[in-house]
């Protein structure tokens, strides 16, 4: 296939991106490629996208596959507009962030949407969801039954700088300091692996795959998980539960960013990491075992180093805080 990536200098793009390339594919990345480069076999056009029609005047030609990863819906809708009329395949990486009701455990992709962002509100962190579906409403008018809307769950895996699924196994191998976890062991959590999710762009593409699918690993609780990273770092320290209105009570934050606890949601979110990937593996979506992600995420962790600045997880005095509070409390 003749492929046009749109980024491929960055985690999920440049896996598939380097995938294509491994499986003889002629694959070119559209990137600015301010943080690195496309991977080695890739043709590189280089180029900011934020200029408009001007940065695809060198894509030219066919296209049987293009991929597009974009959050902003000015972006994706200028892609859309200079190269949907010249793609036999269109895949728009979208997430499960598009859905209204993250309280339901199970639910499918017939479940109702967020209003997708009205155009000139600007894309932002906050308005997330409502940006991934402005894109996947303009992909399906301008692609029509040849978008695939992939909507991909949490990101796990080598090269992760999320830091949300890579915190626990980093974190119980950094030392064998008392560890503050939040007391929710039969929670769900639910992740897929970049390479996974790469392969299956790629191969949803070579069979024509299209509309909208959840791109999700299989569900696991958040104990067995834990259990699971603990025992790979080989951790001999003590772990501290901590119940959630007390963590909430002392600032500690939900999910990502600073001082966060990875993998906790807010209340209301009992479905987030828990969808239905159902027709997704009937329509070939092939998932590895959970824990080779996680080995393989914990070794990636340990090359880039325990220690680095994280963006998601406690800082180091605060954990420590959290721990002399809850052990004055046993």
């Amino acid at each position: 296939m003749r492929i046009l990536v749109l980024g491929g200098t960055a985690f999920l793009s440049a896996e598939i991106a380097r995938q294509g390339v491994a499986a003889g594919h002629g694959v070119t990345c559209l990137a600015r490629g301010s943080a690195a480069a496309p991977p080695p076999g890739a043709r590189w056009l280089r180029e900011d996208r934020s200029v408009g029609a001007d940065a695809y005047t060198g894509a030219q030609g066919e296209w049987d596959e293009v991929v597009e990863v974009a959050r902003d819906p000015v972006t994706a809708i200028g892609a859309l507009d200079a190269l949907s009329h010249r793609a036999a395949h269109w895949t728009f990486v979208s997430s499960c962030s598009v859905y209204a009701d993250a309280s339901l455990p199970n639910a499918a992709e017939e479940a109702p949407l967020l209003q997708p962002l009205d155009p000139g509100i600007p894309s932002t962190p906050k308005n997330y969801g409502e940006s991934k579906a402005a894109i996947e409403a303009a992909t399906l008018k301008a692609a029509g039954g040849k978008a695939h809307l992939c909507r991909a769950g949490l990101i796990a895996g080598p090269g992760d700088s999320s830091d949300r699924y890579g915190y626990w196994p980093a974190r119980f191998a950094m030392n064998s300091k008392p560890v503050v976890v939040p007391a929710i062991d039969h929670h769900p959590t639910q992740a897929i692996d970049v390479r996974d999710l790469a392969a299956w762009i790629l191969r949803a593409a070579e069979t024509g795959v299209a509309g909208a699918l959840n791109a999700v690993g299989g569900q696991v609780s958040f104990g067995t998980y834990l259990a699971a990273s603990r025992d790979a770092a080989a951790h001999q320290g003590d772990v501290l539960p901590a119940e959630e209105d007390w963590l909430a009570d002392q600032g500690v934050n939900y999910w990502a960013g600073p001082d966060s606890l990875p993998l906790w949601l807010p209340p209301g979110h009992g479905g987030f990491m828990a969808r239905s990937n159902r027709a997704a593996v009937a329509a070939g979506l092939r998932l590895r075992p959970w824990q080779e992600t996680l080995a393989d995420t914990l070794a990636d962790e340990r090359r880039r180093g325990l220690d680095r600045e994280r963006k998601a997880g406690l800082a180091p005095e605060t954990e420590a805080r959290l721990a002399r509070k809850l052990l004055r409390s046993l």
